[in-house]
């Protein structure tokens, strides 16, 4: 059965598949609507949004687009999908890291839930999956969990979203990621795969995703002939965006593996959101100092660690921390914060003049679904050694920009 407002299902894709594209803020550039009219045209059927993400501005960007998109592409006739993009926790702790992905499962419900849940013109969300780095320092990665924390997070994540919904999720990664950062499971195999793997084209029917020239690919979905059971294949980043309906100049494209009846297969079940699934509105928050600054020098930063949670004692989903002065007048320097979890940040605060700061750390969330809560703190800065300058490195000429499309199918 077709949902109702659905276009028939063709096969217009590179070898004679289901043909799809997936989008974001990219696509977007200026704010420039997307003409999904056009891109139903000419044979799309399914479009995956960017939903939502662990960085809070970035998830409310998302958000922006998600509902405005998802609707104007079911209204042009086509199913949708949206992607969840995950950063991991900061932790090595087992009961953290089921937390933090029961938290950033519960943002999934909820944005879901704005949406007005599942309809039969849905495919289920997906779980981008495609970094483990879970500390980042002036833009290098300085720890990286471990592959069995990455899948104990991803297991729950899938769980919890599964649980509620009564859809599967996907999981969205590439090969070696799939290889290298995480242990294989039966139990993750059993959710479908939308994989990322460029070079090969769709078009020729011997061609698979993510397969090597020698050896297998050995993770969760490799079949006994090394190749990967999966459902979509995005199988370039390189489509010419005018062909699209869309104002960027590329566009990812993607093509689903199986039968008419094995994609409507994925969109049945709809799942209405009752009023416990909806976004809290200044929901009560407690905030705790875990540490706080003891006596330093101007030289150092002042370190906060803080946590925060909802009434049922589990991590706030959004939100963030920061240092509020008592005098408004005081200048309180620069101030870092770094999300180590969910409901949990290291606020840095550096380059303070010497003095007593008097003040509260303040938990705050811009998207009100949670309520702000506020710890007073006092901390002394001493004047420390003046450092000795350090000499300007020489200016090196600027790396020539590498087409990040060439050799790729630019159809």
């Amino acid at each position: 059965m077709i949902a109702a407002g659905s276009l028939p299902l063709v096969t217009s894709g590179p070898g004679n598949r289901i043909h799809g594209v997936d989008i974001s803020k990219w696509q977007h550039p200026y704010g420039k609507p997307i003409n999904f009219i056009k891109m139903a045209e000419i044979g799309v059927r399914f479009v995956m949004i960017k939903g939502s993400d662990s960085q809070p501005t970035a998830d409310a960007e998302a958000k922006k687009y998600l509902i405005a998109d998802r609707k104007a592409a079911q209204d042009a006739g086509m199913y949708t999908g949206f992607y969840y993009f995950a950063y991991l926790p900061d932790t090595t702790k087992k009961a953290e890291i089921i937390a933090d992905a029961k938290a950033q499962a519960q943002k999934t419900i909820w944005r879901l839930g704005e949406i007005g849940g599942y309809t039969e013109q849905d495919l289920p969300v997906a779980l981008d999956l495609e970094t483990n780095c879970v500390r980042r320092i002036s833009g290098v990665c300085q720890k990286y969990a471990s592959r069995t924390n990455v899948t104990l997070w991803a297991k729950t994540w899938l769980a919890e979203v599964e649980e509620k919904t009564k859809r599967k999720p996907f999981v969205y990664s590439y090969p070696n990621f799939l290889q290298s950062a995480m242990v294989r499971s039966t139990e993750l195999a059993k959710y479908p795969l939308w994989i990322a793997a460029y070079g090969k084209h769709p078009a020729e029917l011997e061609n698979h995703p993510g397969m090597k020239s020698v050896g297998c690919f050995a993770h969760s979905w490799t079949k006994s002939d090394c190749r990967a059971d999966y459902q979509i294949w995005q199988y370039t980043s390189c489509g010419m965006g005018s062909k699209y309906g869309v104002a960027s100049s590329r566009i990812d494209l993607n093509v689903f593996s199986g039968s008419q009846e094995k994609f409507y297969a994925l969109t049945k079940g709809i799942w209405q959101p009752e009023a416990i699934d909806l976004l809290p509105f200044n929901e009560p928050t407690t905030a705790t100092l875990i540490s706080s600054a003891g006596l330093i020098t101007t030289n150092d930063s002042a370190n906060f660690a803080v946590d925060a949670v909802r009434p049922n004692g589990t991590p706030v989903v959004t939100g963030s921390v920061r240092f509020v002065s008592a005098d408004s007048l005081v200048k309180v320097g620069v101030q870092d914060v770094i999300r180590s979890a969910s409901g949990r940040w290291t606020l840095k605060i550096s380059t303070l003049a010497a003095g007593t700061y008097v003040g509260f750390i303040e938990y705050f969330d811009e998207s009100q679904t949670h309520a702000s809560s506020v710890m007073p703190v006092m901390f002394e800065v001493t004047q420390g050694p003046t450092p000795t300058p350090k000499p300007s490195p020489t200016k090196k000429p600027a790396p020539k920009p590498v087409d990040a499309c060439a050799g790729q199918i630019r159809n």
